[in-house]
């Protein structure tokens, strides 16, 4: 059963965009401010099991919550994606700052003793990394304040997972042509 929670929350969460896009021609945003609000606090108790993930789930919380009460539903609605990057884009930046960052702590999963050319490499990708959610989370500010929903809905359910799609294959093209020397 909790496989089963877990996978709905990530299904929900990568499909969110377009339930909001679906849920704005339908309902009234309170409605599904609520309903995100609610989700938000689920994904806590069922993905953040972490401390950081954590803190990066109640930020956008707070934030989703406190953005909607001052400019209304609907931005709050559309300024999840920008908190979830900015919530990112904190988590990866202090990695840097207080070793070892996140992308040394994933590929040490797969080795334990990484060597020192590792280390250096995956605090650049950590760099990379966070750029991404500097430049995506601005994006997604973009759209959700000056574009139509369609083009909000667009970038971030779409655009957005191709572009990390395509950052994720480079740095493993990247990363194997590293390990090679």
């Amino acid at each position: 059963m909790a496989i089963l929670l877990k996978i709905s929350v990530v299904v929900l969460s990568l499909s969110y965009p377009f339930l909001v896009y679906w849920g704005l021609q339908h309902y009234d945003a309170q409605v599904l401010l609520l309903l995100l609000l609610l989700f938000i606090s689920i994904r806590w108790l069922v993905i953040g099991n972490g401390i950081a993930e954590r803190k990066t789930i109640i930020i956008t919380l707070l934030s989703v919550a406190i953005i909607a009460a001052i400019w209304g539903e609907q931005l709050g609605l559309k300024f999840y994606p920008v908190m979830m990057n900015l919530g990112f884009l904190i988590l990866f930046v202090s990695s840097l700052y207080s070793p070892p960052s996140i992308i040394e702590r994933l590929a040490r999963l797969q080795d334990p003793n990484l060597p020192e050319k590792a280390i250096a490499y995956t605090r650049k990708v950590t760099w990379v990394w966070s750029g991404f959610f500097l430049l995506n989370g601005s994006v997604a500010a973009i759209t959700a304040l000056w574009a139509t929903d369609k083009v909000w809905m667009l970038y971030n359910g779409f655009i957005a997972y191709i572009l990390m799609g395509c950052l994720f294959a480079g740095e493993w093209l990247v990363r194997q042509k590293v390990k090679q020397h």
